[in-house]
């Protein structure tokens, strides 16, 4: 049995990531993190792009939103659309298993 290497990145709320290290996890410019920034999917704090810092659970956001993109042409509107209704769906369906339905 061959082994092989198991890449990841580890998504600690504690931890807080620069406009930077954004772009270079989900392989994208700052142009694509700052349009995500602006269609309210993704919400660093920090006054300015310089100060801008993501929390953990971003980074699998950003990379969800860049898979949508990606795979179904989507604009960032269309993205923030997609993840607002998944959230929604995910939401409905934890009722359904509390309520036994």
């Amino acid at each position: 049995m061959s082994k092989q290497a198991i890449r990841g990145t580890l998504l600690d709320k504690q931890v807080h990531y620069t406009l930077a290290e954004v772009c270079q996890v989900c392989a994208s410019e700052s142009e694509w993190v700052i349009a995500m920034v602006e269609e309210g999917v993704l919400q660093p704090s920090g006054k300015n792009r310089e100060q801008w810092r993501f929390p953990g659970s971003s980074l699998h956001v950003a990379m969800r939103a860049h898979r949508l993109q990606n795979d179904f042409g989507l604009n960032p509107c269309g993205v923030a659309l997609v993840l607002e209704l998944l959230e929604e769906i995910e939401t409905l369906r934890s009722r359904l298993r509390v309520t036994g339905t």
